[in-house]
This record gives structure tokens, C-alpha cells and sequence, in this order.
């Protein structure tokens, strides 16, 4: 059986707790006082946010938030391991939900990812015990299997949690994670590697896209009605897609087992692999060549020189089918030293030539009809 209340009672709630004993409650620990005191409800309200309130700002929309339901499980128990089918409702694949403000410490691991969003004020993650300070515009996405909280310590601060299925990163987001980008990467070793402690970070900025698409998957978490599940799937595919284009650069990685230094590794990669080698990289980061080479193929499944390939060719593709460049002025801008050098990698890779993969697969401009009158 599940009780509801609404997101603004429940902080409330919470909110006056705390001010009253200086201490924190875990969600669960607050819902059972909250059915204690009868102030729970057997039915939802109704849900009554208009397309037009997902552009006003983040205070303004916040309070809309407080009026969206949320239900809780009689049969909820605190636990360190959670599962998916506790957290995400029957029949969803991505369940968004508004972070709660003042909650009691309390590591845990589940067998879903967790993204979670920064919309506002600051935030901090622990990670294997470690604290970290995230601030607005920030992203975290911790793995299946990593020991892990996240509390915010004031009233203002917004925060957006996104849980996804496991099984849904497997097969709905294979297209996405088949691009060949370190973002892209570390989901193919998280999926590969399970259990394993990790997360990365990105920096959206001021970003309203991210944002209004995080303020859709939330609404649409609350509707539950027989398009809701495929809206979330499709709204948290265009986010991801936006932060594989305009992010990836923004990446920092952790890996418990390896260390957090190696991030710094992979986005010095990321920004210049058009010049590095794996002997300037190794003295730059005080590794041996070895050591390194181990390094970069647990953590991207890939070697230095196959991954050096990949992000040239990855920008090659993208200058070809999005600029004029010539195919001298590419090879420039993405580290080869002559175009003849270029198109004989490009070749190998595409079995075809850089000016023929243009030819065939660059768009034209969209006729647009117009009328004179």
C-alpha cells in the first residue's frame, strides 16, 4: 500500500524538524513520523503544471515542485543496499525526483545509475567517504556498486536526482554509447566492469536546455500514465545527447581502484590529443610508459594509439560534415602533419577516402519555400 504527500509538506516537514532538534532525518524516517502524525494522504493530488511553467525561473518553478505528489511504501525499511525495484516504480525505466534538503548521513550502494543535478546553490557528493562540493550547473553520474550520499545543508539550494535502470543504459542508450568519446567510454567499462566503484562529473553552466529537459523528466516521473515511461526514456536520451556534444570536454572521471589523479589523465587527452604523445603524456603526468598504457586501457578499453585514432577521427567527421574546411585544413586541426597521412588513416578506418565520405554523407541545406506576395 502507498501513502502520499507532496513534495513542499514533506520538506516542510523536514525543514521544521531540523530547526527544532538540530538533527536530520533519512526519507523514510521522515514519511513513517509523517503517517505517525496522520499527515499522510491514501490518494495523490492531482498533478497541474502547464508546458509554459517549465521556461520561468528555477525559485519560480521550485514552487511548483512542492505541489507534485510523492508516494511512500508502508513496507519501506532503510538499507545500505538498494535496489531498483524499490526506488524506480514498477513499469519506468527513469525515475526523476527533487533531492531533499537536510537529510541525515547515510552511505549506501544501489544496482542503478544516479544522476544527479545541481539545478541551484551547492550540494555535497560523498563518494566512498570522501567528500566532494558540487555547485550549480554541476553533474554527477555514480555507478551500479559504488558506496556513495548526497546531502544538501540548506533551504535553497535545488538539486535533481534521475535514477536509471542498469538494464536500460544496456539497451536503450547503446546508440548513444557507441560514439567514440571518453563520455561514451566510461559507460561501455562501467557496463563491462559491474560492482566496481565510480563516477564522473561534467559542467553545464547556465544551461535552460538542461534544465528544462530535467524539469520534463521530473513532470513526467509524477504523470505514471501510459506515455510517461516512453517520454522519460526519450527526454533522458536528447540529455544525454546534449551533454555528449557540448560537455564531454568538462569530464572528470574517478575510478576507486585506480585513483582520482587519473581523470586529470583522460581530459588532458580529451583537450590535446592533436599534439600528445604517450612519452610527453607519461613524463608530463610522472608515469612510466607502462604503467600508462595500463592505465588508459582499463580505463577506456582502449590503447593510447587506438584512442588517439578514434578522437581524430571522431573530429574529422564533424569537420567534414559540418564546415568547408579543406582536407589539408582538417588534418591540421585534428594533428596530422599532412593531409596525405590523414587520408590514408581515414581510409583505413572508413574505406573511403575523406573527400568521398563528405560527398556522401554531408547534408544539404534544407530548401525553405517562400512566398512573395
Amino acid at each position: 500500500m502507498n501513502l502520499y504527500t507532496t513534495y513542499g509538506k514533506f520538506q516542510n516537514e523536514m525543514n521544521a524538524y531540523y530547526k527544532r532538534t538540530g538533527l536530520k532525518l533519512q526519507f523514510t524516517e521522515m514519511m513513517r513520523r509523517m503517517q505517525e502524525k496522520d499527515l499522510l494522504d491514501s490518494t495523490p493530488t492531482r498533478l497541474n503544471i502547464s508546458e509554459d511553467s517549465l521556461y520561468v525561473d528555477d525559485y519560480e518553478f521550485d514552487k511548483l515542485v512542492d505541489t507534485v505528489p510523492i508516494y511512500f511504501s508502508i513496507q519501506s525499511e532503510l538499507n545500505k543496499e538498494v535496489r531498483e525495484e524499490r526506488m524506480i516504480p514498477k513499469f519506468q525505466d527513469v525515475f526523476t525526483i527533487r533531492h531533499p534538503r537536510f537529510t541525515r548521513r547515510y552511505s549506501h550502494i544501489h544496482n542503478y545509475f544516479e544522476m544527479n543535478f545541481v539545478v541551484k546553490g551547492s550540494a555535497i557528493f560523498y563518494f566512498e567517504e570522501e567528500p566532494h562540493v558540487m555547485n550549480e550547473g554541476e553533474i554527477c553520474i555514480v555507478a551500479p556498486g559504488s558506496n556513495h550520499d548526497f546531502l544538501i545543508d540548506d533551504e535553497t539550494s535545488i538539486v535533481y536526482t534521475v535514477c536509471i535502470r542498469r538494464s536500460t543504459f544496456d539497451s536503450t542508450f547503446s546508440s548513444i554509447m557507441s560514439h567514440q568519446d571518453l563520455l561514451s567510454g566510461f559507460f561501455r567499462q562501467i557496463l563491462k566492469n559491474d560492482g566496481k566503484p565510480n563516477y564522473l562529473m561534467l559542467f553545464t553552466g547556465n544551461n535552460m536546455e538542461c534544465r528544462v529537459l530535467l524539469r520534463k523528466l521530473l513532470i513526467e516521473s509524477a504523470k505514471k500514465d501510459e506515455y510517461s515511461n516512453s517520454c522519460c526514456v526519450s527526454i533522458i536520451n536528447l540529455l544525454f545527447c546534449n551533454m555528449l556534444r557540448n560537455y564531454s570536454k568538462t569530464i572528470a572521471f574517478y575510478n576507486y581502484e585506480i585513483g582520482s589523479d587519473f581523470s586529470l589523465v583522460l581530459q588532458y587527452i580529451q583537450h590535446n590529443y592533436q599534439s600528445i604523445t604517450l612519452s610527453s603524456l607519461a613524463e608530463f603526468f610522472h608515469y612510466s610508459e607502462p604503467h600508462l598504457c595500463t592505465l588508459i586501457k582499463q580505463n577506456t578499453g582502449e590503447n593510447f594509439t587506438d584512442l588517439i585514432k578514434k578522437l581524430r577521427m571522431k573530429d574529422a567527421i564533424s569537420y567534414l560534415l559540418n564546415t568547408d574546411l579543406k582536407i589539408n585544413e582538417i588534418a591540421e586541426q585534428i594533428g596530422y602533419n599532412s593531409a596525405d597521412h590523414f587520408s590514408r588513416v581515414f581510409r583505413q578506418t572508413y574505406k573511403c577516402s575523406p573527400a568521398e565520405y563528405r560527398k556522401s554523407n554531408k547534408k544539404e541545406s534544407p530548401f525553405i519555400p517562400f512566398s512573395t506576395e
